[in-house]
């Protein structure tokens, strides 16, 4: 029997993860969360789990030995951390690794929404720019537009340091103004969308962001609207977004996020004021390895000194 500490990988996760944990630990793989596949006495050997999805309290409670939980992203909200923090177990995420990464892709979108590059590459690309002319201009532009970021923590400071130089005008809402900004901060996210005409949602989910962009916020955003959405597909009441987006309440979107992923409604997908992107905004290698990076190393930084590197706040420990 091995001596090394077994490690429980329930699903599908970055393979550095998996190469890089298996130098340590003795890993016990399962198809999914369930974990029904595993052996009752192997799973009472488990201490410690790294995740890429979903690890329910059901799961928490059927490894009596488990000490850690490294979950790969900065969300965790697939993690049940009250059942966790219940039991002493540590979860950890991985922030700051992937700010850039997803800050950038959140111009990009921006930029492609409003300017229709999509649209404009496929008219090049299917040969319609020599056979029918120039592509038509696009309705929209960045210029003279006022921005407001839905949650300014990490990556949303970052969002707000790239969109300073393209000379827009930018507001913020979060549960608490902030002291170290020059922006204008709104109680509220429908009076911040009445304030803006385009909307940068980046926060997780959480029972007070799920739904929070709803017919209201739509409304209040208008007619020469846009809505970016780079956080969790849960913030967005979808079928107002689609209704709002067909009857020109709001004048486009972007996204990278949907609320039952991978599937995207046909409807979004055959609107031709939307810029649809398949959750990637931190998907590069460079981005993802260092992500992975990060859930090891919170993993063995546990195991050999007694404390994580990037606790949730919700753990039960802290780093010095």
């Amino acid at each position: 029997m091995s001596d090394r500490p077994v490690m429980l990988i329930p699903g599908r996760i970055h393979a550095r993860v998996r190469s890089r944990l298996a130098e340590k630990f003795e890993l016990l793989e399962a198809g999914d969360a369930s974990a029904s596949e595993c052996d009752v006495e192997k799973l009472a050997q488990v201490r410690g789990a790294a995740v890429s999805g979903r690890f329910p309290a059901s799961l928490i409670a059927r490894l009596p030995k488990l000490e850690v939980i490294g979950s790969f992203g900065v969300g965790y909200d697939g993690v049940d951390v009250t059942a966790a923090a219940a039991r002493g177990i540590v979860v950890t995420n991985t922030p700051d690794v992937l700010n850039d990464e997803v800050a950038d892709t959140t111009i990009a979108l921006l930029l492609n929404t409003v300017r229709l590059f999509h649209f404009a590459e496929r008219h090049l690309r299917d040969g319609r720019w020599e056979r029918e002319g120039a592509f038509p201009l696009s309705p929209l532009s960045l210029k003279g537009r006022r921005v407001g970021i839905h949650g300014l923590g990490r990556i949303g400071m970052e969002i707000a340091a790239r969109l300073v130089p393209f000379k827009v005008e930018i507001a913020y809402h979060t549960r608490r103004p902030r002291t170290d900004v020059p922006f204008a901060h709104h109680d509220t996210l429908v009076g911040l969308a009445k304030a803006v005409d385009i909307l940068i949602s980046i926060v997780p989910s959480t029972p007070q962001t799920n739904g929070a962009i709803n017919v209201e916020v739509l409304a209040a955003l208008g007619p020469s609207g846009v809505l970016i959405n780079v956080g969790r597909g849960s913030t967005v009441d979808q079928p107002a977004l689609i209704a709002a987006l067909q009857d020109g309440t709001i004048a486009g979107a972007g996204l990278d996020v949907f609320a039952d992923e991978p599937h995207v409604p046909q409807a979004l997908i055959d609107l031709p004021n939307v810029s649809l992107l398949p959750h990637v905004a931190s998907a590069s290698v460079p981005t993802r390895d260092a992500m992975a990076d990060l859930v090891v190393d919170n993993l063995l930084s546990w195991f050999n000194e007694g404390r994580p590197l990037t606790p949730v706040p919700e753990t039960p420990v802290s780093p010095d």
